[in-house]
């Protein structure tokens, strides 16, 4: 299986283990995060879905290297001077 063509391999379908984490895209447009040893979800109207890896991060974490203040608290200092 290895030295098959990419466009020959089989995107996994609902219900298969996934062996590896990331974003997903069924054939509806439908993203969903997936980690690895979890099940592929089905499509809440459509049933059986086949899903596509879009992306090996989520988009969040994405996010957070472009505005690494977004998420962050900032905590004011007592200086003892006010």
């Amino acid at each position: 299986m290895a030295d098959q063509h990419p466009k020959q391999q089989m995107n996994p379908i609902s219900h298969e283990i996934c062996e590896v984490d990331g974003v997903y895209r069924n054939e509806w447009g439908r993203e969903e995060m997936v980690k690895r040893g979890e099940a592929f979800p089905s499509d809440p109207q459509l049933g059986t879905a086949t899903w596509e890896l879009v992306s090996l991060e989520p988009k969040e974490s994405l996010y957070d290297q472009e505005e690494p203040h977004r998420h962050k608290t900032r905590f004011s200092v007592d200086r003892g001077d006010k």
